[in-house]
Order: C-alpha cells, then sequence, then structure tokens
C-alpha cells in the first residue's frame, strides 16, 4: 500500500549526480511504495492520486535523505577510555599505539569474545546511527586479524544486518594492522591475507570491499597494492585508508589500482589529487578523527572540491580514535575545519557518501525511484543543522518507508 509523508516543511535534498546545489522544496509531500520513492507532489495533489493511502506525519520538519557514513568499525568488544585519557595527558596515538596499544589491544581483547557477546554489543552500537538519522552505513571487520576472527567479524554484520533496519554494507579490513604473532614476519601475514583470507571471505560472500591501512609501520604501498589486487581477483573492490599520519602516496595507488574511495588524506599530496580525481575515486574524509586525536592538519577538502572530486564525510566511528555515530556532529566539523559550506556538508554526507559504497543509484538523495530511507529534522532551515550543534535533530527516521525511529517531542 501507499504511504504519504506530510505535513513536512519541505524537503532538502542534493539536486544532481555532480555539483553542489541542493534542490530545497518547500510545501511538498512524498508518495511512499514498495519501499521506494513513488512521487514528490503537494499534498493535494498526493491526496488525489492516492485517495487510500496511510499517512506518516511529518511533524512540520524538514525532509532530507537518510545519512550515509561511508565509514565504520562497528565490531569490536572493548572500548579504550583508557588511551583516551592518556592521549589528553599528551601521549600521542602513535606513541600509545607503539606501546601495545591501539588496534592491537582491540584485537587481543576481541580475539577472546564470544560470537554472540560481539553480536549483542553491535546490534547496540548500530542501533545508535538510526537514532542519528543514519539509514545506511559502511562497515569493517579488522579486529581480529586471523582468519577464523576476521570472519567471525563478517558473519556478526551479516546477522545484525538482518536484525535491525538499517543497510549495512560490508568490508573485509583483515590489513587493518599486522597482530602480534606476525610482527617480526609482516610479509606472512600479508601471505595469509591473500591466499587464505580473502578466498574465504570472497566464497562466503560475506563483503562487497577490501580494505587495507596503507600507513606507514602498517602496509607499505607494494604490500597494499598486492593485497588489493587478490582482492580485486576475487571480486572485493578495493577502498584505502591512506595518507593519514604519514604521506605513503596511498592516494596515487588508490588511483592505480581502480579503488571506490581512499580515506583520511590528512598528508595527500598534490599529484594524489590530481591521481585520484582523474580516476574517479571518492575521498572520504574523516574530521571527526582528527578532532578526537587531538591533532591541528585536516584534509584538504576545499583543495579536493576545486580538482572536482565528489567530497564525502564520514565518523570512522571506532573504539581508539573516533568514538562517535553522530553525523551531525560530522557536519559541524566539517564546516569548520574543512572549510564546507552547509550544501557540501549535507552532500557529503548523502549523495557523495553513498557513492563512496556503490549505493549511489539506491540511496543519497531524495528522488522518485530511490529507496525510501528519509531523516526528519527538527530544524528551520538546512544551514541550521550543523550550526546548532551538539544536539539530536532527529524527529523521526524512515528506512523502506517504514518509520523506525521516533523522537518523542
Amino acid at each position: 500500500m501507499t504511504t504519504i509523508l506530510h505535513n513536512l516543511q519541505g524537503i532538502v535534498t542534493p539536486a544532481d549526480t555532480v555539483g553542489w546545489e541542493l534542490n530545497i522544496q518547500a510545501g511538498v509531500a512524498l508518495a511512499l511504495e514498495d519501499g521506494r520513492i513513488r512521487a514528490i507532489d503537494t499534498p493535494e495533489k498526493l491526496q488525489e492520486m492516492f485517495a487510500d493511502a496511510r499517512r506518516i506525519d511529518g511533524a512540520g520538519c524538514w525532509a532530507l535523505p537518510g545519512f550515509v557514513d561511508p565509514h565504520t568499525h562497528p565490531v569490536f568488544f572493548k572500548t579504550r577510555e583508557g588511551e583516551f585519557s592518556l592521549r589528553v595527558m599528551g601521549k600521542s596515538y602513535e606513541e600509545i599505539a607503539a606501546a601495545g596499544g591501539g588496534i592491537r589491544n582491540s584485537v587481543r581483547v576481541f580475539r577472546q569474545a564470544s560470537f554472540d557477546e560481539l553480536s549483542e554489543l553491535t546490534y547496540q552500537r548500530i542501533r545508535r546511527f538510526l537514532e542519528y538519522g543514519t539509514t545506511t552505513i559502511e562497515a569493517k571487520s579488522g579486529y581480529g586479524l586471523s582468519l577464523e576472527d576476521e570472519l567471525k567479524s563478517l558473519r556478526i554484520l551479516k546477522k545484525v544486518a538482518e536484525l535491525l533496519p538499517i543497510t549495512i554494507v560490508p568490508t573485509f579490513l583483515g590489513a587493518h594492522e599486522v597482530p602480534d604473532e606476525y610482527q617480526r614476519d609482516r610479509e606472512k601475514y600479508v601471505d595469509l591475507i591473500i591466499n587464505e583470507m580473502i578466498p574465504r571471505v570472497a566464497e562466503e560472500k560475506l563483503a562487497e570491499f577490501c580494505d587495507v591501512f596503507c600507513e606507514k609501520d602498517v602496509f607499505t604501498v607494494a604490500q597494499s597494492e598486492r593485497i588489493l589486487l587478490a582482492a580485486k581477483d576475487h571480486g572485493l573492490q578495493p577502498k584505502l585508508h591512506a595518507d593519514e599520519l604519514f604521506y605513503t602516496g596511498g592516494a596515487e595507488l588508490a588511483a592505480k589500482v581502480g579503488a571506490i574511495s581512499a580515506d583520511h588524506l590528512l598528508k595527500i599530496s598534490a599529484e594524489g589529487i590530481r591521481s585520484m580525481a582523474d580516476a574517479g575515486v571518492v575521498p572520504v574524509l574523516l574530521p571527526g578523527t582528527t578532532f578526537f586525536l587531538g591533532k591541528s592538519g585536516y584534509a584538504p577538502a576545499r583543495q579536493m572540491i576545486d580538482a572536482g572530486m565528489p567530497v564525502a564525510i564520514a565518523t570512522d566511528f571506532n573504539p581508539g580514535s573516533s568514538m562517535t555515530q553522530n553525523m551531525q556532529l560530522m557536519l559541524t566539523l566539517s564546516a569548520l575545519y574543512l572549510k564546507m559550506t552547509s550544501a557540501e556538508v549535507i552532500t557529503a554526507a548523502t549523495r557523495n557518501a553513498a557513492r563512496a559504497i556503490a549505493r549511489e543509484d539506491r540511496v543519497g538523495t531524495l528522488e522518485t525511484g530511490k529507496d525510501a530511507d528519509i531523516v526528519l529534522l527538527d530544524i528551520p532551515g538546512h544551514e541550521y543543522l550543523p550550526y546548532h550543534y551538539g544536539v539530536n535533530h532527529v524527529r523521526k527516521v524512515i528506512r523502506h518507508g517504514r518509520v523506525v525511529f521516533e523522537r518523542q517531542a
């Protein structure tokens, strides 16, 4: 049956498949059918077209596409607030990692946790995304770093995706770090990823993408290329953590291997920007990570926009460097520190973010035929969204035409 979403201030959506202008229509309603947007028109016209339709009260809100978060790490066991306290006291992220903390710390405790424990924690964490208006997330493995533990992580994502009304796009990140047992033979771990992990992940159809943390003291450009080419051979599309802490040439590698996205990019070179722009690689910027780590240098978003790149933003939700599911906060940080306009940050968190996970044909804009994934925001206009920060503006969240979260007035 058709449902009419009515009593809206209007809709705000990226206007086209390219560019940064928003399409703002006041006084319209949306007809939703079979989980898709059937029509956008005046309330009177839609009532005439669909006289027997059910109705969802828009509560006088502005309707935006559900946020798309194209970079998250939700499958972990223990949180790392102790490391946060160390950073507050002056220790750097790199120093903490070198002392045995960081990702490898999360790996040790992850391996001790049961499937059921991890499933429940992951369920609760991913549900929180919905409360902040996110209807699609990319979710990575990467805290197992053994064949069985990486498979366990991806199987948990598959299970949670069946239980929660949110789209979860899985990414294999066995190359997140080199685990303790391979620190003295790092090439052997690369061989394990290529010869055992990737084939099993592909065989079980547990992931769509393969990501690598291409970084100094983690995976070299050469190792990253070997892993990503092996992944492509098994039908997994490449992604990269690139040029975050140091310049490595990760952005150039992303262009070379045809990655769908390269993420972080704080230390990207001018050549890296040109290469990614020419190859159509989506830059996914993570200002929450820079902010949470207390660093001063942010990714050069304006240079990327000037180069014609479809900049996307994400939370990088993870226990060590960005412990938040709040995409609304990312809009504010992107405006302040990436120097992006309100129209740009909204586009980066919707249409461009969808492009970074190959979902632009389904989500990221409010258009006829797209999934009816909609967030209703109690704001006077779109410029208010990044301006009034630190609060949740979400009134209702609709996924596939059904209300899946509602905040009481």
